[in-house]
């Protein structure tokens, strides 16, 4: 079987990494998730993300030995204070660049999890919130990544509402609070469709 393959960079070096780690475990049959070493505010990420496909895919081009580029490329940051978050955005989008955007902090998926919520809240509320619903600080637990997992579908389906929300009242999109992570865990949970076509065939 052929394994898709997906490059990932996170803004941070702790949190993300380690929740991401977890869902490629579970799914190390149907796809290969690699993680780049260089962690950086959005814009630096973006354009980071972007030179390493450029490179990839031209060496592929060209059919150097060893060459391969990946299947997607994928950012993870947070909104946050961060400057320049329209250009990395804008950059995104035209260099091939997936991103898994979240506002105001990565921790704002982890409170999805449990609970609906539509008023925009502050990165220093949801850190804690967060901490105190999983028991745990910036590094998940083993127990709070399994409660995470069992409650995927419940923060996919507010993920989405709020999307939509946004979408109805006139709110730029990626508003707080706002999460697109399970956008990138979906594609790390998907069935490799190469795959599923040799167990129909068979």
């Amino acid at each position: 079987m052929i394994k898709r393959s997906i490059l990932v960079f996170t803004e941070g070096s702790k949190t993300e990494p380690m929740y991401l780690t977890h869902w490629r475990r579970l799914h190390c049959d149907r796809v290969s998730v690699v993680f780049d070493t260089f962690h950086a505010a959005p814009l630096q990420l973006v354009e980071r993300a972007a030179a390493r496909r450029a490179g990839e895919v031209g060496k592929a081009r060209h059919g150097r030995a060893g060459a391969g580029a990946h299947d997607e490329y994928w950012c993870v940051f947070d909104v946050d204070e961060h400057p320049n978050i329209g250009a990395a955005l804008d950059l995104a989008a035209a260099r091939g660049i997936r991103v898994a955007v979240t506002n105001p902090c990565f921790e704002m998926w982890f409170l999805l999890h449990f609970q609906d919520r539509c008023a925009a809240i502050d990165r220093g509320d949801a850190q804690r919130r967060s901490s105190d619903l999983l028991g745990c600080g910036k590094v998940p637990t083993p127990a709070a990544l399994a409660d995470l997992t069992g409650r995927y579908e419940e923060a996919r389906r507010r993920a989405r509402a709020l999307d939509s929300k946004h979408a109805l009242d006139g709110s730029p999109p990626r508003s707080n609070p706002s999460s697109g992570i399970w956008r990138l865990i979906d594609r790390i949970r998907e069935p490799d469709r190469i795959h599923e076509q040799q167990l129909r065939a068979s």
